[in-house]
């Protein structure tokens, strides 16, 4: 494994991290035993780097980081997410005792006394054009609720008005093969003003993985059934907002770039790897199996030029006209 700065915090994390909103929920059936068992395969392999949200299975993702941090030794980060709790996303709802409501139950869900580090997530557009937010936030930091701060995104416009705070560490968007634009503006900027990048979705909810077919089912709690076209969230979240049936003819031509024994979402994880603006990837995982194949994409060669301009004249011809305006 290898290890990237995160932002201003003084921390190095593992390049290839692990999303914890699989094991919380809306991913289909999980398994308690398999979770822990998945994320003690990742400290094993490295990850230092763990990303949840407080209402990923209404808190039981936090709630099963809690238990590794009791079975292991090992020093880890943990990040967590608050905004998500209200019935409805306004911007009034950040105010001050919304937040640190939010934040307590975190702690306690965490069973600590500090938050490593808190995203706003997702949080109504207007938010980031209000100061008051992010002091608020800061008195938190002050007041040693968390250490470090920072917002999770669906939109580029989103992150560059997030990072004009000076006190945002972190934006996490979604980044992979099949949503693009966040290199185009936004990387270069975050990197002038040494904000962590965390690459979200990498695989696009499964997909880069190469394992669906068009007989490919899922359960009724999975997202990947109920929010194809956004009925619950951003659609963007589900595919990266990609049509089922193109992201899986999308998938055979990418197929082939796949270095030599390695699988596809390996190659989806390593190009993410190959900007160096991105801090750390962070795909999910249900089995200890996923998170081995994952993790392994930090052990692969830089992808060639040739493979990358490959890659880019897929995404230019088939998905960008698509998905790139919208996010």
């Amino acid at each position: 494994m290898k290890y990237r700065e995160l932002g201003r915090t003084g921390w190095k994390v593992s390049e290839i991290s692990f999303g914890a909103w699989a094991i919380g929920g809306t991913w289909g059936t999980v398994n308690d035993q398999e979770s822990l068992a998945a994320l003690h395969a990742a400290l094993d392999g490295g990850v230092n780097f763990f990303d949840t949200a407080d209402v990923y299975g209404d808190g039981h993702s936090e709630r099963l980081l809690a238990k590794l941090k009791k079975e292991r030794k090992e020093k880890f980060y943990i990040a967590t997410k608050a905004g998500r709790r209200l019935p409805r996303q306004t911007p009034e709802g950040y105010n001050r005792e919304n937040l640190t409501a939010w934040i307590e139950r975190s702690l306690r869900n965490l069973e600590t006394g500090t938050i490593d580090l808190l995203q706003l997530h997702c949080p109504h557009p207007e938010v980031l054009y209000r100061p008051d937010v992010f002091s608020i936030l800061d008195d938190l930091v002050k007041a040693g609720k968390i250490r470090h701060y920072g917002v999770s995104v669906e939109r580029v416009e989103e992150a560059l008005k997030a990072i004009e705070f000076p006190g945002v560490q972190t934006v996490q968007i979604i980044f992979n093969i099949f949503r693009q634009r966040p290199s185009e503006l936004f990387f270069p900027e975050a990197r002038r003003r040494k904000v962590g990048i965390l690459a979200r979705v990498p695989l696009a909810s499964g997909m880069l993985s190469g394992k669906f077919t068009r007989d490919s089912k899922f359960e009724k709690e999975d997202h990947r059934n109920f929010n194809r076209h956004g009925e619950a969230f951003d659609r963007g979240e589900t595919f990266s907002g990609v049509e089922f049936e193109t992201g899986l003819r999308v998938v055979e031509e990418l197929k082939p770039l796949a270095p030599k024994n390695a699988t596809l979402a390996q190659l989806a994880l390593r190009w993410i790897l190959e900007f160096s603006a991105v801090t750390c990837a962070i795909p999910g995982a249900k089995r200890p199996a996923q998170v081995a194949e994952n993790i392994a994409a930090s052990d692969l060669k830089p992808l060639s030029k040739a493979t990358m301009k490959k890659i880019g004249a897929v995404y230019d011809t088939d998905i960008k006209p698509l998905v790139h305006h919208y996010w």
